[in-house]
Parts: structure tokens; C-alpha cells; sequence
């Protein structure tokens, strides 16, 4: 199968569990490789720069913005930058994998419109906005304030959901990580010209 162009593109609110998923679509299928997306945020202690995130300054961030180093990119909150660097995506082809990307709802369809046949946008849904903001304050990572924002936000996102090519509801962790898996394996096992 040829790989090169391929992408596998996972979203999500926050809070969704798609990091978690993502980890897990690479522990099965091999043949995928992590897109490390570029960030502007400050490094959590439990990240690693080039494995999590490449962390760089808000400077260097819009300076390869305007030198059009991205494929896609986002302020996803104000004065907060994420983006995919073309550099990345052919650094994993040209190790013959098909690009999995971990990335918020705006920047999934984004890449869902430019890969087009070459892609499989996948949403994953949480069950409620109930448990989505027990996960996000389960999580102890940031404030109430900060909560509220991402719950505003993760109610906008849903409303996008339709224009993936799956939802998956990840209601339990076994029924996510069922779904996701068996929606990847058809995707790569289509037969491509």
C-alpha cells in the first residue's frame, strides 16, 4: 500500500480523550506515526519537546507563519498558537508511515479539506458535557476559569461533529478504543492507485 500523502487526522474538544486514543492507534497500528504539532504555550512538566509539542516562542511561531512553514494552524485561545509544520509531515512520510494527527476540531477540518481522499477525519465525541468537564477537572491541570473556557469552547466544537467522515463515542474507554481502531483499520487497508 502507498502510504505517502496519507493522513489520519483525530479530534476532539478538550478534554475528549483523544490524546489517549491517539496513543493507542499507535501501540496497534505501526504503520502510523505521531504528527508533533508546534505550540507557543508553556511546556507542562509532564511533556517533552519534540515528543508532545515542539515548543517555540509566540516570535518564531508567527515568523514561520509568515514564511508559510504550516500546513494549518490556529490562535486556538487568545495569544495561544498551535499549528502543524510542513517540515513534520514529510519527515514521516519519507520513513514510508501515514501522518496521525492529534488536533483540535477547527484545525481537523482545516487538514480534512486539503488531504481530502487522502485523509480519514475522525471526532471524538464525549458522552456529555457532564463528564467532559469531570475529565477536564479530573485532570488538575488548570483553573476553574480556564475550565469554563474550554466547556464554552467544547460546546462550539460539537456542533461540527457531522462534518467528519466518523464520530466515535468514547462513552468508555474499550468502546473508543474498539471503534477507533476498527475505522482506521478500513481506511488502511482501501485499496489506492
Amino acid at each position: 500500500m502507498e502510504v505517502n500523502g496519507l493522513v489520519v487526522i483525530v479530534a476532539a474538544p478538550s478534554g475528549a480523550g483523544k490524546t489517549t486514543l491517539v496513543r493507542y492507534l499507535l501501540s496497534v497500528y505501526p504503520q502510523l506515526e505521531f504528527s508533533v504539532s508546534a505550540c507557543n504555550r508553556p511546556k507542562r512538566d509532564v511533556e517533552t519537546h519534540g515528543k508532545d509539542y515542539y515548543f517555540i516562542s509566540t516570535e518564531e511561531f508567527l515568523e514561520r507563519v509568515r514564511n508559510e512553514e504550516f500546513v494549518e494552524y490556529e490562535e486556538v485561545y487568545p495569544n495561544n498558537y498551535y499549528g502543524t509544520l510542513k517540515s513534520e509531515l514529510q519527515r514521516i512520510w519519507s520513513h514510508g508511515r501515514v501522518v496521525l494527527f492529534d488536533v483540535d476540531v477547527h484545525g481537523g477540518l482545516e487538514l480534512k479539506v486539503k488531504f481530502a481522499e487522502k485523509a480519514l477525519a475522525l471526532f471524538i465525541k464525549p458522552p456529555s458535557m457532564e463528564a467532559l468537564e469531570q475529565r477536564l477537572r479530573h485532570r488538575a491541570t488548570e483553573s476553574d476559569q480556564k475550565i469554563k473556557m474550554r466547556l464554552e469552547k467544547a460546546a462550539y466544537e460539537m456542533e461540527y461533529e457531522k462534518r467528519f467522515d466518523k464520530v466515535v463515542l468514547n462513552d468508555t474507554l474499550e468502546h473508543g478504543k474498539e471503534a477507533i481502531v476498527k475505522a482506521v483499520g478500513k481506511f488502511l487497508s482501501l485499496p489506492r492507485a
